[in-house]
């Protein structure tokens, strides 16, 4: 059986239906597999493999924690892929930062599908598999280049799926054209509406001017899906609920659903449970680390956030650690349909970059200097550098604190941008 009908008997499955420890023994193996998988086939993942965590064992991973994993900030500064040049259907760029420097993630044409079907299993089960009308709180010029997507751009495509006829609820200097939302939604009177944008610009340019004159778009229904933007708009005091409470106050929306991925990792969307928790489908999951020893967490301790999904196959992108910090609030809640672990996002790392999605958009007064990425360099080296281990040795020992990970492969020339075909967030070649 190969990878795809893999996927596809997990696609057959709800995105939320099994409990942790029989989500474990599915995803454990996949991962196992295009961990092996990339090694053969990915250089610079291999180069990583080998100095930062003492190869491959020849028996498989026996814990999630055990698996090999990628700095995030080395898809800004690397090429990392598993396919051929010709075999690049289209290339997903994360937001940059101030010294130019973006992720790029390659996908073939399987990876671009799976991407979608996976995005669309999952937002089905919170908006059902009708078409809503959908209102994007955004300005058309962010998806006028389809070649090559910012991640903001790719998250807008992606989510277009899911609406009917979708609109821009704003112009391309970001002002607000209320005009146009209000015709719309009177021609949808009845009908629930999906409303999607990235947290800071819903909040500056839908909802702030809209408070301001304590005017309601009044919706009939409907559901206000975001993300990103957490850090600045907390910079502003706006707390989550006052997020919530004011978004659904202006829209008419009955339901905020605030979601956590990144452009780096095909197939992790983590959505809010109903206790307000990101949630790990069935395709994903998600380890804490101490930032310092980058040893694994026991629930309910702050760490490194460590995504990990089984859809990346064109590229090693499947175990990352991110810049984020947050730590695991429970798993297997037995008040809640969904199953598996949930979890919350607390902040970046000091240092980090403090940019996502929708804070590629700045305004004059918000703009300050960034630093640098979380420095994994000068970590303790492990045994058995460059070698693949015996039978007789153990698997990775997730305790293990990997060297220097800057120091594990060369840097990369600049690569130019392949000529790859349209596509979305979702992979879909159709925007909706």
């Amino acid at each position: 059986m190969n990878e795809s009908d893999h996927l596809d008997r997990l696609i057959t499955r709800g995105p939320y239906s099994l409990d942790q420890p029989a989500k474990t023994r599915i995803v454990l193996p996949a991962l196992d597999r295009l961990t092996r998988y990339h090694y053969a086939r990915s250089e610079p993942f291999r180069n990583v493999v080998d100095r930062a965590f003492g190869g491959l064992p020849r028996k498989p991973y026996g814990q999630l924690a055990e698996l090999p994993f990628l700095p995030v900030s080395l898809f800004k500064t690397h090429t990392l892929r598993s396919i051929p040049d010709e075999d690049v259907f289209k290339v997903l760029k994360s937001s940059g930062t101030t010294t130019g420097q973006v992720s790029r993630v390659y996908l073939d044409r399987q990876s671009a599908a799976d991407q979608s079907r996976v995005l669309v299993k999952l937002l089905q089960y919170f908006l059902g598999k009708k078409r809503l009308p959908m209102v994007v709180v955004d300005a058309p010029n962010v998806v006028e280049d389809r070649r090559s997507f910012s991640a903001r751009g790719a998250g807008i495509l992606g989510m277009m799926q899911f609406g009917y006829r979708p609109i821009y609820a704003l112009r391309d200097d970001m002002s607000l054209d209320e005009a146009r939302v209000r015709d719309y939604l009177d021609q949808h009177r009845g009908r629930p509406i999906l409303f999607f944008g990235f947290t800071f610009i819903v909040w500056r340019h839908l909802i702030e001017p809209l408070r301001r004159r304590s005017a309601s778009l009044e919706a009939d229904d409907g559901i206000l899906i975001h993300s990103g933007g957490w850090k600045k708009l907390e910079s502003h005091k706006v707390s989550r609920a006052e997020f919530n409470r004011t978004a659904c106050d202006v829209t008419g929306a009955r339901r905020c659903v605030n979601f956590y991925g990144m452009v780096e990792q095909i197939g992790s969307v983590f959505l809010e449970n109903p206790l307000g928790h990101l949630h790990a489908p069935l395709f994903s999951d998600v380890i804490i680390r101490d930032p310092h020893s980058l040893r694994p967490l026991p629930d309910g301790q702050t760490g490194l956030v460590q995504v990990l999904s089984v859809l990346p196959r064109s590229y090693p992108g499947h175990s990352i650690l991110t810049e984020d910090l947050g730590r695991i609030v429970g798993c297997d809640h037995p008040a809640l349909e969904m199953r598996g672990r949930y979890f919350e996002i607390q902040g970046r790392v000091p240092k980090a970059v403090v940019r996502g999605c929708s804070d590629t958009y700045e305004f004059p007064e918000d703009r300050q200097k960034s630093g640098l990425p979380l420095p994994l360099r000068d970590r303790a080296g492990v045994k058995g550098v460059g070698h693949e281990r015996s039978e007789t040795d153990s698997p990775a020992d997730p305790n293990v604190i990997p060297k220097s990970f800057s120091e594990s492969i060369p840097p990369s020339p600049p690569t130019p941008l392949p000529q790859a075909g349209e596509g979305s967030w979702g992979g879909a070649s159709k925007a909706a």
